[in-house]
Parts: C-alpha cells; structure tokens; sequence
C-alpha cells in the first residue's frame, strides 16, 4: 500500500481494527469521508465522542446505557425471578424485539475460547454467581447463548458449575440452528426458541 499523509494512514488503521474490515476497506471508508461535507464529518465526530462521554456500563447486568443502573434493570415490573444469561449487550435487544421475555439478564461479556485466552476469569462468570447467591429470588437461570462450538463450551462450563447453587437451569430451544448468532436471528425463531426452552 503506497504512503498516505498521516491523517488518512491513522483513520485506516482504526477502521482496520472494526470486525470484518480490512486494509482496502478501511481505505475505501476514508476516502468516501473525504468527500463528504465538513458538517456530516463533524456529526459523526461527536457521535463517536458521545460514546466515551455519556455511554457507560450496568453494575448489575453489565450492558450499555446512559444511566446505571439500566432501564431494564430499575423496571419494578420485571420478573426478577428470572435471570437470562447471554453473550453480549447486543444480544438482550434481539431477545427485548420478541415481546416474549419480561425477566433481567446479565451479560457475560463472550464464550469460553481458551485457544484465545478466554477464560472463566476473562468473562463475568463471578459476577453471575455472585449475583446468584446473593439474590435467593432469582429462580430459573436462562442460558441464551449462541449454538456455537464455544457456546455450548460455555453451556456445559454453567450448567455444571452453577448447579450446586440449586437454581432451575433452561436453555433456548434448538430453534436456533448450530453455528448460528443471536445477533442475526429473527424474532419469530428466538420466540419460539424462548417458549420452547427446557431444563438442563
């Protein structure tokens, strides 16, 4: 790749570091900037100063929010019985769009990848049995990870650490096919998938 001026070489290398963008996207995405208005460069510039500034993380369920804690987790008309446990903060608005589930989630923030360096330390498995343990109302614990191979490693590692706490333990119903993501699943097979979870 020829040399660029310092400016367009550093915005490629953060565009570089987005999932699923390499060098010559990253360069296309600069170069589109350069032709766009000094107005709309400077919105998208205070959108992203806005994430830092006003954006911050649940101390209980760990998504993003403005306010801690989060909506979901201040509504007096949720189920706190019900605790669902998914990958990503991404993942509990998939799951919201159903309509189906009225309940709390906690974020763990990945899966198990320990070719990776993820590790039960890396996500937030200790604030997840903490949680458990300190909040005797909470009595079904939902696993609604995706039905990947890390996901299923992950399953496995829950259902069997978390089972001498003595909760009910469920998973999403195979709705959901092997290999695929949360994010990408539509809401009429995540429903199902919700309606039709079973005991572990």
């Amino acid at each position: 790749m020829r040399k660029f001026p310092e400016p367009i070489s550093n915005l490629v290398a953060a565009f570089a570091r987005l999932p699923g963008v390499g060098p010559k996207t990253a360069l296309r995405y600069v170069f589109y900037l350069l032709s766009q208005p000094t107005f709309d460069l400077e919105v998208m510039a205070r959108a992203l100063t806005q994430l830092t500034e006003r954006i911050k993380t649940c101390p209980h369920c760990f998504t993003f929010t403005e306010q801690a804690p989060c909506e979901i987790c201040q509504d007096p008309k949720r189920n706190a019985s019900l605790l669902c446990v998914v990958e990503e903060a991404r993942d509990i608005s998939t799951i919201e769009a159903t309509g189906i589930y009225q309940g709390l989630y906690h974020v763990l923030g990945g899966t198990l990848n320990p070719i990776e360096g993820i590790t039960q330390d890396t996500i937030r498995y200790r604030q997840l049995r903490q949680r458990i343990e300190s909040h005797s109302n909470i009595t079904e614990i939902i696993l609604a990870l995706s039905p990947t191979t890390h996901g299923e490693t992950t399953i496995l590692f829950l259902q069997k650490s978390l089972a001498p706490l003595g909760r009910s333990m469920t998973r999403l119903a195979r709705g959901l096919p092997l290999g695929a993501t949360l994010e990408f699943a539509d809401e009429v097979t995540l429903a199902d998938a919700l309606k039709g979870r079973k005991s572990l």
